[in-house]
């Protein structure tokens, strides 16, 4: 009989089983091993991608939407798609990259779907429902005006803007995320922060919080 951990396939170790009991190894390796054994299929190692990652595409992606009761749909398509197209992924190396690149891709098309939404709704209103909002309670004043905000800017200025201003990504590490060119991420970060800061300005719970932090 084999045991193994919830959610992974057994791996027999080299050691002599005991009382007939052979138990899975945990995965060794680093990024490169670790696409190759998922290439195989090994469920163990589709286990350790999702939990090596799952945060960062859930904080990535609650700061590109904000509070939402999308996130968890996000996260899910997320790793559905990158398990899905894994043998694409030219580099191992750059796995970490490659997520965010297909958590952009997830969020830039809901982003997109909603701005679609609201015009239906301005057209007919009775057709369309509105798009469930978690409840911002627990947020100051001032991360719900930054939201406001960030709604407003178009798809592609808004994740530049959060992947370089809030992710610390660099220009190159952006663009590559975005799969652009540095020109075209150097102009949509522009136009975001451009009109970002004008309308933070103008917003009372942001203005204080401005000063000195935009120079």
């Amino acid at each position: 009989m084999l045991v193994t951990p919830r959610g992974q396939s057994p791996r027999v170790s080299a050691a002599r089983p005991q009382s007939g009991v052979v138990r899975a190894l945990p995965f060794e390796g680093g990024d490169h091993e670790l696409v190759q054994a998922i290439l195989a299929g090994r469920a163990d190692a589709a286990t350790v991608f999702y939990d090596s990652h799952v945060d960062s595409v859930q904080r990535l992606a609650f700061r590109l939407l904000g509070p939402d009761t999308e996130i968890e749909d996000v996260v899910h398509d997320v790793f559905l798609r990158a398990l899905e197209s894994m043998s694409r992924l030219r580099d191992p190396a750059a796995l970490k990259g490659w997520v965010f690149g297909i958590t952009i891709r997830v969020v830039r098309t809901r982003i997109q779907r909603r701005i679609r939404q609201r015009w239906l709704r301005i057209m007919d209103p009775n057709e369309v429902p509105d798009v469930a909002i978690t409840s911002d309670a627990g947020l100051s004043e001032a991360m719900r005006g930054v939201y406001a905000i960030l709604e407003r800017l178009p798809a592609d200025e808004r994740i530049a803007l959060v992947l370089h201003r809030v992710e610390g990504l660099s220009l190159e590490q952006a663009a590559a995320a975005c799969e652009t060119s540095l020109a075209t991420l150097r102009r949509r970060l522009a136009r975001a922060e451009t009109k970002f800061f004008s309308r933070a300005e103008k917003t009372p719970s942001l203005a204080p919080w401005l000063r000195g932090h935009h120079q």
